[in-house]
């Protein structure tokens, strides 16, 4: 049976508290595209990921095994969640399906270690690639340095990439214009 696992990114402290905003897991496409995957057959999840404003690679980590992975299981990653499904991939060697890293973030100049603290302390597997079903990045040209530094790294280190660019979708957030991603839903359904 195929199923689907959406990591959020890193929210602000002051996003994640104020009552006004929806949960990371809840925010931006994600809940669109759980709802069309699900349309689809495909039982997908979007876990609330602990503290995502102070993220912790451990309790992230724990609450991401509490999923049954197979080699069935799309991976989706906006930001943060990018990073940490590069990290996860890297340190366990456990075949899943598809992976589709959006926008991914690994603090590659390290300006947020003191945010994010040993969260990216790792080696990037350059042969992670071989236990999935193909690994893509959605990157557009107008986001961040950091984020365009991570793609930039992820090219260089891992073998059999896919990277799809674009020119306007900023980070992949409503605020950018993207709160249906009809792109992503069609590269996961090839």
């Amino acid at each position: 049976m195929k199923t689907a696992i959406i990591i959020h990114g890193w929210p602000s402290k002051e996003e994640f508290f104020d009552p006004n905003t929806v949960s990371p897991s809840n925010n931006q496409w994600l809940p669109w595209l759980q709802k069309q995957l699900s349309l689809k057959g495909i039982t997908a999840q979007t876990p609330e990921m602990p503290d995502p404003y102070e993220p912790n690679y451990e309790k992230w980590k724990n609450v991401f095994e509490q999923f049954h992975l197979d080699s069935e299981t799309i991976l989706v990653g906006h930001s943060c969640g990018g990073g940490f499904l590069v990290r996860w991939l890297s340190e366990n060697k456990v075949t899943v399906g598809k992976v589709f890293l959006i926008a991914p973030w690994m603090d590659p100049d390290h300006e947020d270690r003191d945010s994010v603290g040993d969260f990216f302390d790792f080696d990037i597997d350059p042969a992670l690639s071989d236990r999935t079903n193909g690994v893509t990045i959605f990157i557009s040209e107008d986001d961040e340095a950091p984020m365009l530094n991570t793609v930039e790294l992820l090219e260089s280190t891992l073998k059999n990439v896919q990277v799809k660019r674009f020119t306007d979708k900023g980070h992949f957030c409503i605020g950018d214009g993207v709160a249906e991603f009809p792109e992503l839903l069609e590269e996961i359904m090839k």
